[in-house]
């Protein structure tokens, strides 16, 4: 199912996550919280990846927990790698912090730093609305490939060779590096790469686009080129 809004938030903000997200449903904009719409046991960071590929656009409750959170830029960093619209909500008057600046500094803003809560919040739905029926549709699920038909066995030494594999000790070197970069959701990204990059040249170009700060980007690549 498609959603509209992606709510991204500290945990010490879940207070106001949680009235948000009960404000926007009773307006009919399908919502995206954690930890609510994470199953019982299941991957936080594919559950992120998930919703993200299905929401149109991303609500950030700025707050001083936030503005600090590594999750909370990571979700922000995806949401517009991804070309979601952001619409920040901010809850306290803090200054913008360097690496969300990047992302989010041209952003339209809406304030709930004083005045009656429950107005910031109608006018929040009313502005999150509007914005959504400019926004396109969200795209519509891919259907499954047709199962492609069984392929011949090749006699040893004729036709292409097989795809190389990468060494275990080598794959979890890479999420390793991976993971110093971005936090959990190195896991799935490297599941979700290994699927088209079966070298591990490949896969680590792949997975270094996926980091934006350049720094960041060569220190992953260092890593991964020291592992072997």
């Amino acid at each position: 199912m498609s959603l509209d809004v992606f709510l991204s938030h500290s945990h010490v903000d879940k207070v106001f996550a949680d009235a948000i997200c009960h404000r926007l449903e009773a307006a009919d904009i399908r919502c995206w919280v954690a930890p609510r719409d994470i199953r019982p046991g299941g991957d936080w960071a594919e559950a992120i990846i998930d919703a993200m590929d299905k929401a149109r656009m991303l609500v950030l409750i700025f707050s001083a927990s936030s503005n600090n959170s590594p999750q909370v830029r990571r979700e922000v960093e995806r949401a517009v790698n991804k070309g979601l619209m952001v619409l920040p909500f901010r809850i306290e008057n803090v200054p913008l912090s360097k690496s969300l600046e990047y992302f989010i500094s041209t952003q339209h803003w809406l304030d709930a730093i004083t005045g009656d809560l429950e107005d910031h919040l109608n006018q929040l739905c009313r502005s999150v609305a509007m914005l959504l029926e400019r926004l396109p549709p969200a795209a519509a699920p891919s259907q499954p490939a047709a199962a492609a038909a069984p392929q011949q066995a090749v006699p040893a030494g004729f036709g292409a060779p097989p795809a190389p594999a990468i060494d275990p000790a080598v794959l979890a070197a890479i999420e390793q590096a991976l993971a110093q970069e971005l936090g959990p959701i190195a896991r799935h990204l490297v599941r979700r790469a290994l699927l088209a990059a079966p070298s591990r040249q490949q896969l680590v170009a792949a997975l270094a686009q996926e980091i934006d700060d350049s720094a960041e980007r060569q220190r992953f690549v260092a890593r991964c080129h020291a592992a072997g």
